[in-house]
């Protein structure tokens, strides 16, 4: 049976807890007086004090959050956004409501149609479609951050300032790697109200403040503690700051201040099933913000180092297909020609280990160390092919949009004579067509490591062990290779669909 208290229990208790108190307080003014310390001198001192947080052996605690948010309050702002006509349809599907079907010409009603209004001629009048977001003034003169996704498209942006003040904004710059985008506010006086962005990382388990817009509501505050850091969202190479402070639709490129009431993160995505706050939310952190919205200003778009090639991690079994000691670097999968490392001289299956003498841990931070480099810069890349290590310099590209990478053909999936590699688990058969040249999966063994690291009937093997190969027998003869070395794993290149990978796959234990 679950305890209960009654008010009468609760006010003995009280009483105690008086009594003691009131002990400790006598107890603390003979000190005081021993010390020599007057009542109104200690009264001064507590004055003195911060009047939002306390000083405790781990550092300062809010008692309210009221004196941050009347200070930055004012510099956050809600954004809304036209994105233009857009046509209006049957939810339901079919034909938009109100119009009707196509008339042939030589209807007696062709005619009549004809001069009816567009919409209820099949074609539905385009409406105007409204998108609201959040952002913050980081500048006297009205530059305004937002999220890049929150102004998409936009044909016109008006913010709102808190006190129902309304401007019109255009559009200095976006990036869409990091979903940031720079505005700038059309008129006022010139001396808009700011905020600044840190310039230290918090820590796990500091106090943060978000405010933003939520569901269209305006400024709207809610606070939290820094979750975690170096998040990975699948978005791009960079980390994000995960925060539990309420985040929910609309928040999006609001700010999240410490209790300096600077920024340390500009809010970007929530992790929800259902669509609201869950507790757990990403922000950009300040320092990616600010480097990104510096490039933003002086030129509108964000210019980054590009190396032309498609990379993945270098996991323990790619390690021991390689003789690496350790699974560190980044693999590459795919070369892009023409591109700079094409140009260098990088192949697939070359191990990248460090660019300029830093090492590379993974993929990533390889995306994010070229990232740092201005297009033009020329890096020393360490790499290691076959069984030695080699520097290769490269002068990095611009990096591309999407549209501009080329695309790999699609695979065949012939089924010819097979032949069966125990070894690797693996059915395999001359390739055909397109791929006369190589060698086509035909079946894998369900219990086998080959089908753990999803090689599947239809995929490509292009190389193995660095050894271009065009027939099973090829196959054989290369992972026979691989097998004297004493290695436990091969490194095969595989085309799988449109998608070139490296992947290492575990022998068979004889």
């Amino acid at each position: 049976m679950n305890p209960t208290f009654s008010h009468q229990d609760a006010t003995r208790g009280r009483g105690r807890r008086l009594a003691f108190a009131s002990a400790v307080s006598a107890l603390a003014l003979v000190g005081a007086v021993g010390l020599g310390m007057t009542h109104s001198g200690a009264l001064a001192q507590l004055k003195a004090e911060k009047a939002d947080s306390v000083q405790t052996p781990f550092g300062r605690a809010p008692l309210s959050f009221a004196d941050i948010v009347e200070r930055v309050k004012p510099a956050v702002v809600s954004i809304q956004v036209s994105n233009g006509a857009k046509l209006a349809s049957n939810p339901k599907g079919g034909a938009p409501r109100g119009t009707v079907p196509e008339v042939p010409e030589d209807s007696p009603f062709f005619e009549f149609f004809k001069r009816l209004p567009p919409e209820f001629r099949g074609q539905p009048t385009p409406r105007p479609t409204q998108a609201q977001g959040s952002g913050f003034v980081i500048s006297p003169d009205g530059f305004v951050v937002t999220n890049n996704h929150v102004i998409d498209g936009a044909n016109k942006i008006t913010v709102n300032f808190d006190q129902d003040t309304k401007y019109e904004a255009e559009l200095v710059g976006t990036d869409a790697r990091t979903d940031l985008a720079l505005l700038k506010l059309k008129g006022g006086s010139g001396n808009f109200p700011y905020v600044k962005f840190a310039d230290k990382q918090p820590r796990v388990g500091d106090w943060v403040v978000a405010v933003g817009n939520p569901f269209g509501l305006g400024g709207t505050v809610t606070a939290g503690i820094v979750s975690a850091l170096g998040r990975d969202i699948g978005s791009g190479p960079y980390d994000y700051m995960q925060i539990d402070a309420a985040v929910n639709r609309g928040n999006s490129g609001g700010p999240t201040f410490n209790l300096d009431g600077e920024v340390v993160g500009v809010n970007t995505a929530i992790y929800s099933p259902s669509g609201g706050n869950v507790g757990i939310a990403f922000a950009v952190p300040a320092k990616v913000a600010t480097e990104v919205i510096t490039q933003l200003k002086s030129g509108g778009s964000v210019s980054r180092g590009w190396l032309g090639v498609k990379i993945q991690n270098v996991d323990e079994d790619t390690a021991a297909s390689l003789g690496l000691g350790e699974a560190k670097g980044a693999l590459v999968s795919e070369v892009t020609t023409p591109g700079p490392a094409a140009d260098a001289g990088l192949k697939s299956g070359d191990a990248i280990l460090s660019v300029n003498g830093q090492k590379v841990a993974d993929s990533r931070d390889l995306a994010r160390q070229i990232a740092g480099f201005s297009p033009g810069s020329r890096v020393d890349v360490r790499i290691l092919r076959g069984q030695k290590e080699q520097n290769l310099s490269v002068k990095l590209g611009t990096f591309p949009s999407s549209a501009q990478l080329a695309k790999a053909e699609p695979a065949a999936k012939e089924d010819p004579k097979t032949t069966e590699l125990d070894l690797l688990g693996l059915t395999l058969a001359p390739g055909t067509g397109p791929h006369k040249d190589s060698v086509l999966i035909t079946d894998v063994d369900g219990g086998s490591n080959a089908a753990q690291k999803g090689l599947k009937s239809g995929d490509v093997i292009l190389e193995v062990g660095n050894v271009v190969v065009k027939t099973p027998d090829e196959v054989a003869s290369a992972v026979k290779e691989v097998s004297k070395l004493g290695r436990t794993a091969v490194l095969m290149r595989v085309k799988s669909g449109d998608q070139i990978r490296l992947v290492p796959v575990q022998l068979k234990k004889s």
